[in-house]
């Protein structure tokens, strides 16, 4: 692969714009990104950010190329197969019944199988769960999809940057997502040394 390649899928749970967010991102990092959006999560766009119509221009900014979109109803589209070669797989939003779905194997569209070979071929597979609270049952599958080698990053964006706007609390997740998958972006949402320096406090 000439360019990094990863697959997003989007499932039902709240958290639109986060999702927007980690496309427009990939795009400007120059990504191959495929795309499978759940009936729910097609459901959330529209309620969420009034989208009603999944566009490969509008998603990324202008970047089409770069954004290939699969039919959730199609299991066997390309990205369901282990012998399709990617980088890593980001589920923006992350809903219980996904997280689910995926802990037990269970493959009912093209987004839950395409994480499944994601964990299967051993390749990253980083879901951004937004439920809340966390039931016992969700507890239990996000234990067992630690095991199994995926990574459970809550959309829970930290406070320590002093977000100013709903924009500021998005890109630290969205920042956080494409850390998680090695993809480079010039977001200013890392704890780093200089930042650390300008936080006194009192012993």
């Amino acid at each position: 692969m000439n360019r990094k390649r990863i697959i997003v899928g989007i499932s039902g749970a709240s958290g639109a714009l986060y999702a927007t967010r980690v496309l427009e991102l990939l795009a400007e990092a120059d990504v191959e990104i495929h795309l499978t959006v759940t009936k729910y999560g097609r459901r959330l766009l529209a309620d969420e950010l009034n989208i009603t119509r999944i566009d490969a221009e509008e998603l990324t900014g202008g970047r089409g190329h770069l954004l290939s979109i699969h039919n959730d109803a199609d299991i066997g589209a390309a990205i369901a197969s282990g012998s399709f070669q990617h980088n890593a797989m980001i589920v923006v939003p992350c809903s219980s019944n996904t997280l689910g779905a995926v802990a037990s194997g269970i493959s009912h569209n093209l987004l839950q199988r395409a994480a499944a070979v994601t964990l299967k071929e051993r390749r990253r597979l980083v879901l951004a769960y937004r439920e809340s609270p966390a039931g016992h049952i969700d507890l239990l599958n996000m234990q067992r999809l630690s095991d199994a080698g995926a990574i459970i990053a809550p959309a829970s964006p930290g406070f320590y940057l002093q977000p100013k706007t709903i924009g500021d609390l998005v890109d630290f997740m969205a920042g956080k997502l494409l850390d998680l998958v090695s993809v480079p972006h010039s977001l200013d949402t890392r704890w780093d040394e200089h930042l650390a320096a300008q936080q006194p406090f009192d012993e």
